[in-house]
């Protein structure tokens, strides 16, 4: 949240180790989200309600200019109840203490409910007399956002009916509801509402640890609904955030800015497969502005713009032409820390690969065909975190095949070939379908955030973004490399703009 100067991250911790359990509410304060000073924790296991476990929840600043907590509490019975909290001393412009009131829990389920599946309240919002806010849930396999009322925002009433609910998708978490603007890229407050305003409604599955999104229209008066868009996929196979180690998300509205800013949790990877599957533990994304698409059919995405202040160094490579197997280093700067910018022209669309109707998943399409696949148009892109001998790198690259209506644009994100280490490694493929008309421009970009051992990748403006966490052995420190590839029979022309990243000042110290 922004609070009176100052962003204010909380993010679930464990003070003992970077393995499940002992979960307090770290916190963090930063003017810009660039640097950050780390403070006590400003929630931790205190009280009955919350004696096992102060789970994931979501902080709501009041109009009267008063922030509160919500959190998920795990009591005596590792029942899931929804608590608040309220900063002790709001002169404190760091909000360093917070405490729980005695009318906790403010929430739980009730008998037709699961009482062990039951969590994460979002930031409420207020549309006529009443506050509301979501918690996350299922009931067999259909997950389920329960919606709850209030009119002094502590005696709560759930609905009669959920918010939403949908079948065979498993467990929601951390679910997130937001309103965004028909036009421009101004970020509104949750309790926005009106004719140009559209939801969107996030889900976090915990079968798949996977989070997709719908864009909709809410109904908060009649019936207090939200129904999903004509045209988009409600279930595993809908929109994400992220095609790649993304999960438990959360979106805030930025006020200093009217901005609307998403972060995320980049899963840790240096453990056995289904220990991140289980999704143990992770660090911070970059944040992230988001924004409609004008087409009104997917959110945009991209890096804050304070993130720019730590630009150094800047090389750039103008209309490089790459034939057919060639790639080039783009020399000059940090490779294990840098910020690249990248716009393909392609000359030629008559020779993209057609495409398969049945290719619908977009990970498997990538493990199919990857970065020494050759095709027509593609694959081209850039190789991440390379050793000067390619033994390690992190392709991320486009490929380009011609579909029934338009051409059919693929981004990948391949870690397969990231590191020597044979064993405990996850290595996936990650990818996402662009939905860009390559025969207007002939040009795509790619836009991708390297960081030792985060690659963080934005295609075509922000509409497909990709995490890749990834642990080189050789690729590292100054042995990384950078390089843009193309290794498709058609030739590529590539502008490259490229700046060492400096560290920031204060790293959560």
């Amino acid at each position: 949240m922004y609070y009176n100067g100052f962003y204010h991250l909380f993010y679930q911790y464990n003070p003992k180790g970077a393995v499940w359990g002992n979960i307090v509410w770290a916190h963090s304060v930063s003017k810009d989200m660039v640097n950050w000073e780390a403070l006590e924790p400003a929630i931790y296991p205190s009280e009955s309600f919350d004696i096992n476990g102060c789970w994931s929840g979501s902080a709501t600043v009041l109009p009267e200019n008063k922030p509160v907590i919500f959190y998920t509490g795990i009591d005596p019975n590792q029942y899931q109840v929804q608590n608040y909290a309220v900063p002790e001393n709001l002169s404190d412009p760091y909000l360093r203490k917070w405490v729980k009131p005695a009318d906790n829990p403010i929430v739980v389920a009730d008998e037709t409910m699961n009482k062990t599946a039951f969590r994460d309240p979002t930031t409420a919002w207020k549309i006529g007399g009443h506050w509301r806010m979501v918690v996350a849930s299922r009931r067999k396999q259909r997950g389920i956002a329960y919606l709850y009322r209030s009119r002094d925002f502590r005696k709560w009433v759930k609905a009669k009916h959920p918010l939403h609910s949908v079948p065979n998708t498993g467990m929601f978490e951390c679910a997130d509801f937001f309103p965004v603007s028909l036009s421009g890229d101004t970020g509104l407050d949750n309790s926005a509402f009106g004719p140009n305003v559209k939801h969107v409604l996030k889900v976090s599955l915990d079968l798949t640890r996977y989070e997709y999104y719908t864009i909709g229209s809410y109904f908060p008066e009649a019936r207090d609904k939200y129904v999903v868009g004509k045209g988009f996929v409600d279930g595993w196979n809908g929109l994400r955030f992220d095609y790649g180690n993304f999960y438990a998300s959360k979106t805030f509205f930025d006020p200093s800015k009217n901005r609307r800013i998403l972060w995320g949790w980049t899963n840790e990877s240096d453990t056995a497969q289904d220990d991140v599957q289980k999704g143990w533990a992770g660090l911070q994304a970059i944040p992230r502005k988001v924004w409609l698409d004008p087409s009104g059919k997917q959110l945009l995405q991209w890096p804050i713009e304070e993130i720019e202040t730590l630009r150094g160094q800047n090389v750039q490579l103008s209309n490089q032409e790459l034939k057919s197997g060639e790639h080039i280093e783009v020399k000059g700067i940090t490779a294990a820390q840098a910020d690249v910018d990248v716009t393909f022209s392609i000359p030629n669309l008559d020779k993209a690969e057609p495409f398969d109707p049945s290719w619908t998943n977009a990970q498997d399409l990538c493990g199919l065909k990857g970065s020494t696949v050759q095709g027509g148009v593609g694959p081209f892109g850039l190789l991440t975190l390379a050793s000067e001998k390619l033994e390690e790198y992190t392709p991320v690259f486009f490929r380009v095949f011609t579909g029934l209506y338009k051409h059919v644009v693929l981004l990948c994100s391949d870690s397969g070939s990231s590191s020597l280490r044979k064993e405990g490694l996850y290595k996936p493929s990650f990818a996402g379908f662009v939905d860009v008309d390559l025969d207007d421009t002939y040009k795509i970009s790619l836009r991708t955030l390297i960081d030792h051992s985060v690659v963080e990748s934005f295609g075509a403006g922000g509409k497909t973004c990709i995490t890749s966490r990834v642990y080189p052995l050789v690729a590292v420190f100054d042995d990384a490399h950078l390089f843009v590839f193309n290794n498709g029979t058609e030739t590529i022309t590539a502008d490259v703009e490229a700046w060492s990243m400096a560290k920031p000042d204060k790293m959560n110290n």
